[in-house]
């Protein structure tokens, strides 16, 4: 039987640039279609700058949502997928297993190891596909660990406010209600917020004694917040004040993993290691999309059993997929080869040099590692009233892509970047500042 073409179909559509057939049929993440302009048509990247339709360059100021690592195209990695892609595609990891997921994920059991202390570490690797689901993989074990513990009465989540984990389910509940999620109330589970202070918390595990599986918290930054930024301090009282009332530790890496504060893992900055953590975006270089869960062997022995059903029972097609297991191989290998954590603490401290030099001392920049945020104002939610100013100025730069968070404009730029193309990020910056100044 021959294909039939779609019911419908615009002779008049398909025989326009592709960029103006966007409009018609895609639906775009995090888009007001009813405000937003035409998106970029970006057609090729190469390094820290994407090639859009037009024949401009772009320098990607943000890594592509924070997950390109190393630069676009990096002959390494585009090295690993090919070859992977030659020899192995793809194949089910439940009964199954092969040499790229035992590599990266011995990889990642060592570059863990400097965190392991008092009584922690992490031993085991969980694949699945993103950081929604390395979370959801978290949040579950986190709790069916205390139900083999004989205690199933710890139901109860803590979270930080303002924090962002993810958009399914388990999720949403952990993740600030507003704006993104407070219509889904009906559907998640109950979630203590505290901010990221250490007498907060311990009221909190005091108030739900006895109740709490584990405390999730995102390491050092905060990114949909605003890439509000917490001390390291807080995350020792944290470790410590978790051990004390018998709760899990969940740190939620994705965005700070792979070298983003300066340290490879942000837990490692502060001396830490949490019983479960999370890790998606870096972890590829950000070439495709793949995440771990990482446990400590006592939660992995928690589900070992010659009971079926004390199995832990969550999967995905395709979990531990052998080319982005290749691929993060070798990034990690990169990561090392390179420094990728010095690095980018080097670059963010060229693009804070800039912006305090035009901006001044008082401009309330703030950094850590390679992520530089700046606000122009004190209201820094995401729907603030100057935000949509923001983005507009954004649009208009010519060579660099910013988007901003609410009210909060930041650069989280590859690795890759020289010093000259820092400052050129550093002064699109201040160009939008400058455009949306209160007078």
């Amino acid at each position: 039987m021959a294909v039939q073409a779609p019911t419908g179909s615009d002779p008049a559509l398909s025989a326009s640039p592709w960029w103006q057939q966007d409009a018609q049929v895609c639906w775009h993440p995090y888009t007001q279609h009813g405000l937003d302009p035409q998106p970029l048509a970006v057609v090729g990247a190469r390094g820290a700058w994407l090639e859009l339709a037009d024949g401009q360059r772009m320098l990607d100021a943000i890594s592509s949502w924070w997950a390109c690592l190393h630069g676009h195209g990096n002959h390494r990695l585009v090295a690993a997928a090919a070859a992977q892609a030659a020899r192995l595609d793809h194949v089910l990891f439940a009964g199954c297993t092969h040499e790229p997921a035992v590599n990266l994920a011995t990889d990642l059991v060592r570059v863990a190891a400097p965190m392991a202390g008092g009584g922690h570490s992490l031993q085991r690797v969980f694949y699945s596909d993103n950081g929604s689901t390395a979370v959801e993989v978290a949040l579950k074990a986190a709790y069916q660990y205390w139900v083999r513990q004989g205690e199933p009465q710890r139901t109860r989540f803590i979270a930080l406010d303002g924090g962002y984990h993810g958009d399914t389910f388990g999720a949403m509940a952990v993740g600030e209600p507003h704006p993104f999620f407070h219509e889904f109330a009906p559907f998640l589970f109950e979630v203590v917020r505290v901010p990221p202070s250490a007498e907060a918390l311990q009221q909190a595990l005091q108030a739900n004694a006895g109740q709490v599986a584990a405390l999730i918290v995102e390491p050092l930054v905060q990114g949909a917040a605003g890439m509000v930024m917490h001390p390291a301090s807080f995350l020792q009282d944290a470790r410590r004040l978790c051990d004390e009332h018998g709760a899990l530790l969940i740190a939620d890496e994705v965005l700070t993993g792979f070298g983003r504060t300066g340290s490879v893992f942000a837990c490692e900055k502060a001396g830490i290691c949490p019983d479960l953590m999370a890790l998606a975006k870096g972890l590829t270089g950000g070439m495709l999309p793949l995440a771990v869960t990482m446990a400590s062997e006592e939660i992995y022995q928690a589900f070992h059993s010659p009971q079926r059903e004390r199995a832990f029972f969550h999967g995905h097609t395709f979990t531990a997929n052998p080319i982005g297991c290749a691929i993060g191989h070798a990034s990690l290998a990169l990561l090392h080869e390179q420094q990728t954590p010095a690095r980018l603490d080097r670059i963010g401290a060229w693009i804070e040099a800039r912006l305090r030099a035009r901006l001044g001392e008082a401009s309330g920049v703030r950094r850590c590692g390679g992520i530089v945020a700046v606000e122009p104002s004190e209201d820094s939610a995401y729907l603030a009233a100057g935000g949509e100013e923001l983005r507009q100025a954004c649009r208009g730069l010519k060579r660099v892509l910013l988007r901003p968070l609410g009210n909060v404009l930041y650069a989280m730029p590859p690795a890759c970047l020289e010093e000259s193309e820092a400052l050129l990020v550093a002064d699109a910056m201040v160009e939008v500042l400058t455009q949306t100044a209160t007078p």
